[in-house]
């Protein structure tokens, strides 16, 4: 059948290839599944619940929850009344929650658990129109439930429900996204199924397996990545279980054996640097043999046949050493697709070197999201770039370099703000991504830096902050870093440690075990690692660019601190408010 709505996913599933095991979650210790048949059952009943609410066509809900089947129930449950669901994280600020209530107009709330609902009272609590109705997903006492709106449309009349589906067409209103933004408020991006459901089409490929694979799901379901793969997987008939959390994420790999998850790039580095750690940890011929192993993975290369002697070599090693790294993922896992930031070209190496094949792609919530991604053949997986443009989507280079984009997968504008659409679309349809990039080979397309981060120093000299922070990222004593030096004389950074990684190194130099982060941070000895570690990965840099000083900063920055986004970027302009006067001292 036709897939013209989102909705029309579930419809084929439960109709022409019913699966036993649609979405899956653990409870009470077991993985438990829910047929096709059941999750369209019970989004009718969210439907026919909403309209008892009054809730109709073009009505803002939200959902604010981490990843589980009611999730995906109510997404579909919304969209066939032709109602609108706004989706938020659930690490926001409540003024941010108050912000998008108050913009998108949001009716109803369906929210997970007590802490959530404790939050979303509080921002309501303040707005004269306020959300009319919320639910919990959590069964909790004095609040409505998700199941008692279950309950509510098991009660309605259903016969008008066909004719309301009917009448969705494919560019009504689907969601509305809010993105985080690294400055300003959030902003609703209005994304339509057609957007959406053109992204998956062209996506299709990407994934070349049968029917019946299994995904593990973990990136938030807010945010559009997760979202669009979602319909993707049901689109190529794949099951759905849902991580317990991301700390659970190593053992629920293990129970679930899924051939395909996404993931951004630090989890993904956390995975790698775990499996380091249990090498480092080796003794004699089984540690040499481990590092043999994982050095011939460095020098892999999508691109290059480096001969029968590396071939067998290699051959071996998986053998060896990375048939355990497999199984450390569940044994079948067959792609891996990291988005959200730049991956560090020594994972991908690693894990293709290992038979995991890991693609990167490059996108926007504006554009549903995917542009460009790394192809599952070598030849079209080009490391350190984010693969070719996907089929459908257009791309070209203004003269400065920043990457335009145009497809029917850019949104429909940005909600309230025609203003800003403008900004950002031009007269030709042609969306400006803030990107700057190139295309390596006629075919790949780089991402070298963000516009609007670039700055100049006091000398004239432009200098692209991202490429440093990746190359300064690839260190396992790195946890996050912020290049700084707008109109300064050179360039500096702040840099969190990894402290894990670095206690390591103290006790291997002799440092006091009973030091604090902070104490840890400021001793000499650190400070000197670290100097030269910033020196040696900038070197290859032009001298302009390379850093010249190191601030030590002992705290994580985080979302709850609000300097970082939801999808953990880092908010420049929050971090240079917060340690102004340690930059300043960078100068002096």
């Amino acid at each position: 059948m036709e897939i013209r709505r989102t909705f029309d996913l579930l419809t084929r599933l439960a109709t022409t290839t019913p699966q036993a095991d649609c979405l899956v979650e653990k409870k009470a210790g077991t993985w438990q599944p829910l047929s096709a048949a059941q999750v369209q059952e019970q989004s009718n009943r969210v439907s026919l619940g909403l309209l008892q609410l009054g809730i109709g066509h073009g009505d803002k809900v939200a959902i604010i929850s981490a990843n589980r089947p009611e999730w995906i129930i109510a997404d579909f449950g919304i969209a066939q009344l032709g109602a609108v669901s706004v989706p938020m994280y659930p690490t926001i600020t409540v003024q941010d929650y108050r912000h998008i209530f108050q913009d998108a107009g949001v009716r109803v709330v369906l929210v997970e658990n007590r802490k959530l609902l404790s939050r979303v009272q509080e921002a309501v609590a303040v707005m004269p129109n306020g959300p009319e109705h919320i639910f919990t997903f959590d069964k909790l006492e004095g609040v409505r439930s998700f199941a008692d709106l279950l309950a509510l449309g098991e009660a309605a009349d259903a016969t008008g429900l066909a004719a309301l589906k009917a009448a969705v067409q494919p560019d009504d209103l689907l969601t509305l996204i809010y993105t985080s933004g690294t400055t300003g408020q959030p902003k609703g991006v209005m994304l339509s199924h057609r957007n959406i459901l053109y992204n998956c089409e062209n996506l299709t490929s990407y994934l070349p397996l049968p029917a019946g694979q299994k995904a593990l799901s973990f990136l938030p379901l807010s945010h559009i990545f997760e979202r669009t793969a979602t319909y993707l997987y049901l689109l190529l008939g794949f099951s759905i279980w849902y991580a317990e959390g991301v700390e659970r994420i190593s053992d629920n790999l293990r129970e679930v054996q899924p051939q395909v998850f996404t993931t951004v790039p630090r989890l993904l580095e956390k995975i790698y640097d775990k499996i380091v750690a249990k090498g480092q940890e080796l003794t004699g011929a089984k540690k040499n043999l481990f590092f043999w192993a994982l050095n011939l993975g460095l020098r892999y290369d999508t691109q290059k046949d480096q001969g029968i002697w590396y071939n067998t070599q290699l051959a071996l090693a998986n053998k060896l050493i990375f048939s355990k790294w497999r199984e450390a993922l569940g044994g079948q896992v067959r792609y891996i697709v990291s988005g959200g930031g730049a991956l560090q070209p020594r994972l991908a190496r690693v894990f293709w070197a290992a038979g995991i094949r890991v693609m990167e792609g490059y996108g926007m919530t504006e554009t549903s999201p995917v542009i460009a991604a790394s192809r599952p053949e070598a030849s079209g997986n080009l490391i350190g770039a984010v693969g070719p443009v996907i089929p459908g989507v257009e791309v070209k280079l203004a003269p400065d370099g920043e990457i335009l984009t145009r497809s029917p997968s850019v949104m429909q504008g940005y909600y309230n703000r025609p203003d800003l659409t403008t900004d950002t679309i031009d007269a030709d349809g042609w969306l400006h991504t803030g990107d700057i990039g190139e295309l390596v080979q006629g075919k790949f397309l780089k991402i070298t830096d963000r516009k609007k981060e670039m700055f100049k120093t006091s000398n004239g000299k432009y200098i692209a902050p991202q490429p440093l922070e990746s190359r300064l990222a690839e260190s396992p004593l790195v946890e996050q870093v912020m290049v700084v030096g707008e109109g300064q004389k050179y360039a500096a950074c702040l840099l969190v440690p990894a402290f894990a990684e670095l206690r390591a190194w103290a006790r291997n130099h002799n440092l006091p075990a009973d030091l604090s982060d902070a104490a840890l941070a400021a001793h000499a000895q650190v400070q000197h690692l670290y100097d030269q570690l910033v020196h040696q990965a900038t070197a290859a840099f032009a001298q302009w660019e390379q850093i010249k000083k190191v601030a030590l900063v002992p705290a994580l920055w985080s979302v709850e601190s609000g300097e970082l986004t939801p999808t953990l970027k880092v908010k420049r302009k929050v971090v240079s408010h917060n340690y102004q006067q340690l930059i300043e001292g960078l100068y002096r």
